[in-house]
């Protein structure tokens, strides 16, 4: 018999070798897969239950009470929505702008809440509002804009008004005096006319008394409120001085034209149109009566203190 070459042995080993790896392969795919296979047609005769889908929802619609068409125009685009209050904050003041609610008759005539004094930064302001440590020995109360007494119908409307957006530097004896005498007055006139929408704010094109407090926060010279009874189509504004003062409120009063004019701020763009444009340039102070003892008790007692 005829010896097989060494060559011959290394080709046949080499070929065997080649079988081998193909046919282990072909194993490999084979279990690979009919496995797969398997478990795909076992999920397919016995489906699983999908979760259900869920739309998207909706952003949450905000909470705010106060009417949009009753807005002024923000100079700032920082507008702060908050239930009862809607406020344009003014970063480089360190206030609001300007602060509009509606006041009514119905909530005045509910039982008071109990005033918290829970005088803290307003979170939804995004550039950061004052804080309480601000007005610390400076001289100045943290005067409302929105007044306490205002929402005091509701124990988070009245909390609202704590928010340091809502806060501005004011004078002792103006805050205890005239501008609480003012205050006293539009509650009466919303009692009188059932509803009126409110806006008001200091003047920060007038000269300033300074600034305090670490954020330097600005000490308005002047302040202003302006008034709209919607039902009987009249209007009034006033601008105070920041500063005592013996004179009645009527002194102040003026056209919303008048507070434009001096604020730079434009008032109810949306209701005062056509023909009710004229209220902005009207004023008729005999519609707007007022009460002669609250006078006289502001310049005898609510001054001094």
């Amino acid at each position: 018999m005829a010896r097989r070459s060494s060559s011959d042995s290394g080709g046949f080993l080499f070929k065997t070798g080649i079988f081998a790896v193909l046919a282990g392969v072909a194993f490999w795919i084979f279990n690979q897969f009919s496995g797969k296979k398997t478990d795909e047609t076992t999920e397919a005769s016995t489906p699983t239950e999908m979760p259900a889908q869920t739309e998207k929802p909706d952003a949450a619609p905000t909470t705010s009470q106060v009417p949009e068409n009753i807005l002024p125009v923000s100079t700032t685009g920082d507008v702060v929505r908050h239930t009862w209050f809607t406020l344009s904050y003014n970063e480089d003041h360190e206030q609001a702008e300007w602060v509009a609610y509606e006041l009514t008759r119905e909530h005045l005539n509910e039982n008071w809440a109990e005033r918290p004094n829970s005088f803290r930064p307003d979170p939804e302001v995004r550039t950061e509002s004052a804080t309480p440590r601000d007005y610390t020995g400076s001289g100045y109360d943290k005067g409302h804009l929105c007044p306490a007494a205002d929402m005091a119908f509701d124990d988070g409307a009245i909390d609202e008004t704590f928010f340091m957006s809502n806060m501005s530097p004011q004078v002792p004896a103006f805050n205890v005096g005239i501008w609480r005498e003012l205050e006293e007055l539009t509650r009466d006139w919303a009692r009188k006319f059932k509803h009126v929408y409110v806006v008001t704010g200091p003047i920060l094109t007038v000269q300033d008394l300074g600034q305090i407090g670490f954020s330097k926060v600005t000490v308005p010279g002047a302040y202003y409120k302006v008034l709209l009874a919607p039902d009987q189509q009249k209007a009034i504004a006033f601008m105070l001085p920041n500063a005592v003062s013996t004179q009645p409120v009527m002194d102040y009063s003026c056209s919303i034209d008048q507070v434009e004019k001096r604020s730079g701020l434009d008032f109810f763009p949306n209701l005062l149109k056509g023909l009710d444009e004229e209220l902005e340039g009207s004023l008729d102070r005999d519609a707007w009566p007022i009460d002669r003892k609250r006078y006289e008790e502001r310049v005898k007692t609510w001054n001094r203190k």
